[in-house]
């Protein structure tokens, strides 16, 4: 755990845009979507990285799996360099891009899988024995003969999942991984990366909007903003530098007065229901007993911060200096 997986000092990715100014005229200019990024990700970790669209997050992936070279500095991937070596990195990494698919969109889900049993010339019985566990775990095997255009959003995902794992990778790039999955969805997902990263040892990088996904996944978190990286440390130190709230809604039998429980306070109210605000960082289950205890509480609801509101209050705070907290 102790060993140094990925590695990247002070990496840089800058873009030629070019834009129309007239007629016949074209400006290019520079567009710096990754800036002087560093940053260590042990071996068996599991990382969430986040950050508003634009932020430089796909870009990053991009440059660890080697689609993308950097501009500038040093990056490395069990010591390799992706950019330069990159079928032989290949082979020990695995990528899911949530709004993209790697499998075969006419095939049935298990000629996908045949496919790539073939490309990465994975031994006949570790395919096996891959697959199976993939199928079980991520429920597919109503799916296998299925052809991906059919399958739903959920099932293409997890297809994906298992699609990313066949060749037994030592890191896996999750970007976006649950974005438009239902709640079930969401749950299987989260359920395999756990048992993956538990039993096996994977590394995890994990881009994504949810906060669930790294409230209930990764020790660590990791903000980028503007290609800077804001802040490395936990989600509740997150929490506390950007000074995020999560909301309470609650639904009374009846309407009464703003309820008075500490440390929240309400935001809105309209007839028998009411919202209250309080720190993220904060237990919503001691909130919740109190609401439950005094007042006529009929049902109500967590909605979580959203990330890039929190984000945007750090990046104004910080004034684009990183912030590094130590667990």
């Amino acid at each position: 755990m102790d060993t140094v997986f990925i590695e990247l000092d002070g990496v840089e990715k800058v873009f030629d845009v070019r834009r129309r100014t007239g007629f016949l005229k074209r400006e290019r200019r520079q567009v710096r979507a990754v800036d002087s990024l560093s940053f260590t990700v042990p071996r068996g970790e599991m990382v969430g990285y986040i950050g508003p669209n634009g932020a430089g997050k796909s870009t990053t992936i991009k440059m660890l799996t080697g689609i993308l070279t950097p501009s500038g500095g040093r990056l490395r991937v069990a010591g390799i360099d992706p950019s330069r070596e990159r079928t032989r990195l290949a082979r020990r990494i695995g990528v899911v891009f949530g709004q993209r698919t790697t499998l075969w969109w006419d095939l049935p889900l298990i000629d996908s899988y045949k496919l790539m049993h073939r490309m990465y010339r994975i031994p006949d019985a570790r395919y096996r024995e891959n697959l199976d566990r993939c199928v079980e775990l991520l429920e597919l095997a109503d799916l296998l003969e299925v052809p991906v255009r059919q399958l739903s959003l959920g099932q293409r995902m997890r297809g994906d999942i298992a699609a990313a794992l066949l060749h037994d990778p030592e890191v896996l790039y999750l970007d976006e991984p649950t974005i438009g999955l239902d709640v079930i969805s969401k749950a299987k997902v989260r359920e395999f990366l756990r048992e993956l990263n538990t039993e096996r040892g994977t590394t995890v990088l994990l881009t994504t909007h949810d906060l669930q996904d790294i409230e209930q996944l990764c020790s660590r978190v990791m903000v980028i903003d503007h290609g800077r990286l804001m802040y490395d440390g936990p989600l509740a130190g997150l929490h506390e530098v950007g000074e995020s709230e999560r909301t309470l809604v609650v639904d009374l039998e009846r309407e009464l007065p703003p309820i008075d429980v500490a440390p929240a306070r309400v935001v809105k109210v309209e007839g028998p229901r009411q919202w209250l605000a309080f720190p993220a960082h904060e237990s919503a289950a001691a909130l919740v007993a109190r609401v439950a205890a005094e007042y006529p509480l009929v049902d109500l609801s967590v909605r979580e911060p959203d990330i890039e509101a929190v984000i945007a209050k750090m990046y104004a705070g910080a004034s684009g200096e990183a912030q590094r907290v130590v667990p």
